[in-house]
């Protein structure tokens, strides 16, 4: 899905500032805290898979999109997911109270409190098994398929339609564009080097390459 998500090789939107990754707070504020527990409690319930979850975000107008902070969109996507998934009518949401019972389907994975810690140690695995034989090996030349899709993708367009090289191959992992439609499918994934110049133009530094994750469906012979 083409939107104000994907902003890289985006220009007009104004230098970058990153905190130094060593002074930088996890969370800058108390909300932003009751955002991510609140996200991660609902995703427990088994409603929606992660990539799901990424879409919701990017499915917003891209002008709320931009204007919006990190975890207010966040909350816009779980606000979303809660409406779409029947566990939250759109007048609860807005009065901020519940009108009637919990829905049962949900009542038996409830995440309490004292199994936080380890829900996230835990993390939800996302390899798969694939029967097919990868494509590439390390070494080989690839382009990145300059598709458009309309739902949700981890391709990002500035690799659209550029030719790499495969650096590694990490094994079959859930495929997140079908994942984002509900579907569970294992598909080859790949660490693609891509040279400055072959992304930015002969203008950009010889000496600098980006590396990207790309899946082998984002991928073709070149």
């Amino acid at each position: 899905m083409n939107s104000a998500h994907d902003l890289g090789c985006m220009h007009g939107f104004g230098p970058i500032n990153p905190e130094p990754e060593n002074k930088e707070p996890v969370f800058h504020s108390d909300w932003e805290k009751r955002v991510f527990g609140l996200t991660l409690a609902a995703g427990f319930l088994g409603k929606w898979t992660i990539d799901m979850s990424r879409h919701a975000r990017e499915r917003q107008h891209p002008v709320d999109y931009l204007r919006h902070t990190y975890y207010e969109n966040w909350l816009a996507g779980l606000e979303k997911l809660l409406v779409e998934a029947e566990l939250v009518s759109p007048e609860e949401l807005k009065i901020g109270k519940a009108v009637g019972p919990a829905n049962e389907s949900i009542q038996q994975r409830v995440l309490k409190a004292e199994e936080v810690a380890g829900v996230i140690a835990k993390g939800s695995p996302v390899a798969m098994a694939n029967n097919t034989a990868p494509r590439y090996k390390s070494g080989d030349s690839v382009r990145a398929v300059n598709r458009h899709p309309m739902g949700h993708t981890r391709e990002p367009r500035y690799v659209r339609g550029r030719v790499g090289i495969i650096h590694e191959y990490h094994g079959t992992y859930v495929f997140p564009d079908r994942s984002a439609d509900g579907s569970k499918e294992g598909r080859h994934l790949y660490n693609v080097r891509f040279t400055a110049e072959a992304l930015w133009g002969e203008s950009a530094s010889g000496r600098n390459a980006v590396y990207v994750d790309l899946w082998e469906d984002y991928l073709e012979p070149a």
